[in-house]
């Protein structure tokens, strides 16, 4: 019996000079550093070309077995915006008044943040992105592999296309997020992963006096 032949191409890498790929590093993770969420938005408009680049990007993504098992929702409807918040909103209720531990609660605190959602409206654009267990081919399940990880990575590029595109963003999870599957009428092999609001930030958005975590707590050399 043959062996199976898959098809491959050459790949055209990048050429840098070492002064280049330095730079270029260092350029890039001091651009990354400024992103912060943001939970004051404006309604100035965004273009959908834009979101639709935006979310190409995060699309190419790696997966496993290359299942890309995600679908992003762009949402910008006034009246599904509001039906969204009002479903959100009912969930953080729940997650603020018992849901969460106390622990969690003091550890929020920094944020000042609370059950309502104001910028689930005011932003221009709602990303929902959707992770899919499984595919459904002829009404048949077909598996996928590495789930929640190819969904991660996806969601790290969208972020960073956000950014780079002179935008904001916040990773909203107002758990359960089954509503989104519902209200977005989206197929059973579909889960809410990340509610992702999009666009300017306001003129008077403010984000928490915090730090990231030092060198020597993230990176071990061996």
């Amino acid at each position: 019996m043959a062996a199976h032949n898959p098809k491959f191409k050459k790949y055209l890498a990048q050429k840098f000079s070492e002064a280049e790929v330095q730079l270029r590093a260092q350029t890039f993770y001091t651009f990354m550093n400024q992103r912060r969420s943001i939970r004051h938005f404006s309604d100035k408009a965004v273009p959908q070309n834009v979101i639709e680049n935006i979310i190409m990007t995060a699309s190419s993504a790696p997966s496993g077995a290359n299942k890309q098992p995600w679908s992003f929702c762009a949402v910008a409807s006034a009246d599904l915006k509001s039906k969204i918040r009002t479903a959100a909103e009912q969930e953080e209720f729940a997650n603020y008044h018992g849901r969460m531990s106390p622990e969690w609660l003091e550890d929020l605190k920094q944020f000042n943040t609370n059950e309502h959602k104001p910028f689930l409206e005011i932003a221009p654009w709602l990303i929902v992105m959707f992770k899919k267990p499984y595919d459904l081919q002829n009404s048949k399940k077909r598996k996928n592999y590495y789930v929640n990880e190819s969904a991660g990575i996806a969601a790290g590029f969208l972020l960073a296309a956000i950014h780079n595109a002179g935008l904001v963003s916040l990773t909203h999870t107002p758990s359960p997020m089954n509503f989104l599957q519902k209200l977005l009428n989206r197929p059973e092999n579909e889960r809410a992963f990340l509610l992702i609001p999009v666009g300017y930030p306001a003129e008077e958005a403010k984000v928490p006096l915090i730090k990231r975590k030092a060198k020597g707590d993230v990176l071990f050399y061996y």
